[in-house]
């Protein structure tokens, strides 16, 4: 990640990408609505650890100058907000804001299929966003989250699912891959000139067949989604 963003200059185009496992840890800093940071587990996580959230921020994020333009893909579990970038789109093209109804609805769906499975991790997290909605926590985090982690650089994170999400594994060929990776690349090698808001809804509907994860799109400022989909 470092030698990525290394010496990066106005007018520079980057790219990074991630399939892989993906998970959560307990957030310390308070820009999280859900109270938990997002993390990715590398090939050498169990000597090295996981990967924060605010860390890949700080790494990839923070360095870069205006005009500098960094495309990122999270094809993880828990991956919505993997980068920390503050304005999450939805398929309208308009950003999201906090929507404490339609939050603890789905909170409560999670903890309902959480226990269902037997998932504690996700019935703890599910709970934690119930609790959250209800002290107005989210909102704070939000706005936290904006003040904090904006960026004047052009950066672009799609991630497989929302936080409470899992991203699905698949196989395509005899070979493994990740189901969003497989769906992005399918999106764009059927229809190559996609502005950014069609490219998610293409997204979104191929992987609408097999799998409920909706996957994300989020920038380090605000954003016309009706442009040109550039990596």
């Amino acid at each position: 990640m470092k030698w990525l963003v290394k010496d990066a200059r106005p007018n520079d185009s980057l790219f990074f990408h991630f399939s892989g496992h993906g998970g959560y840890t307990k957030d310390k800093d308070g820009d999280e609505a859900d109270g938990y940071d997002e993390v990715i587990y590398p090939v050498d996580f169990k000597k090295a650890g996981h990967i924060v959230d605010d860390y890949m921020h700080d790494v990839l994020v923070k360095p870069l100058p205006a005009g500098c333009r960094l495309t990122a893909i999270f094809d993880s579990c828990h991956s919505g907000s993997a980068l920390d970038l503050p304005y999450v789109y939805s398929t309208e093209g308009t950003i999201k804001q906090p929507n404490v109804a339609a939050e603890t609805a789905g909170n409560l769906f999670g903890v309902a299929l959480a226990s269902s499975r037997g998932d504690i991790g996700g019935l703890i997290k599910g709970v934690s966003g119930l609790v959250k909605n209800a002290t107005g926590a989210n909102q704070r985090a939000e706005e936290y989250a904006r003040k904090t982690k904006s960026s004047p650089a052009d950066v672009i994170s799609w991630a497989g699912c929302k936080d409470s999400q899992t991203s699905a594994d698949t196989e395509i060929a005899g070979q493994a891959t990740g189901a969003m990776s497989h769906a992005f690349m399918t999106a764009l090698n059927a229809r190559p000139q996609q502005t950014f808001q069609q490219l998610l809804i293409s997204i979104r509907q191929i992987l609408r067949e097999k799998y409920s994860q909706k996957p994300q799109l989020s920038s380090s400022h605000p954003m016309d989604i009706n442009i040109l989909f550039i990596a």
